[in-house]
């Protein structure tokens, strides 16, 4: 490994340092009880290097949230590619999703963790980029939607307002995992997924 190479290592390991500290403290403080002093202090670096890779806290948090869609994001232009059919596409991205919430758990929580707050924490430049990053991930599913209306296989007048609707549905299910063992009455939350997905994508005829 060149000089250059590893230096481009180093510089990307410090910044998951830097990330990896600010989303352990999130989850244990909350966000406004965080500083940069209190992500250098756990990430065991200077508080000039943290600044040295972002502006603020929330453009620290900003850049998780980006990284986590831009994980979903690559999953789901895959899906969108393949030679299946529309409802199989819908169905594999509601379960990409649903394995997105658990394999990457990290990243999920990080982004239901702002999307369930009342409150905007993001000033509007970085809120735009941030909400652009899921807005991409609605245009995916639109244009399955799109094309499946124009080949005669989706009847829907309102395939943007359906696109939303789609996604709604799938993370507030993914919510309910929590109940699973209390006002679910234990009932089996993946397979209530996979059926509430069902009978979504089955209202399009």
């Amino acid at each position: 490994m060149g000089v250059k190479e590893r230096k481009a290592l180093e510089k990307q390991m410090r910044r998951n340092q830097i990330l990896d500290a600010a989303r352990s403290l999130l989850f244990a403080v909350g966000i406004n009880n965080i500083s940069i002093s209190k992500i250098a202090k756990k990430a065991e670096l200077g508080v000039g290097t943290i600044y040295f890779y972002f502006k603020s806290k929330e453009e620290i948090f900003a850049a998780l949230q980006e990284e986590g869609f831009a994980i979903l994001l690559a999953t789901i232009v895959q899906i969108a590619a393949q030679e299946i059919d529309h409802k199989a596409k819908l169905t594999q991205i509601a379960l990409a999703y649903y394995n997105f919430s658990t394999d990457h758990k990290d990243y999920f929580d990080i982004i239901n963790y702002f999307l369930s707050s009342p409150i905007v924490f993001f000033e509007p430049v970085l809120k735009t980029k941030i909400d652009m990053s899921g807005h991409t991930i609605l245009v995916v599913i639109r244009e399955i939607l799109l094309d499946g209306i124009e080949n005669g296989i989706f009847t829907e007048d309102e395939p943007h307002k359906f696109s939303i609707m789609f996604w709604g549905n799938i993370h507030g299910l993914l919510q309910f995992k929590k109940l699973e063992k209390t006002a679910l009455e234990n009932e089996n939350h993946e397979e209530l997924y996979h059926y509430s997905v069902k009978k979504l994508i089955a209202s399009l005829k």
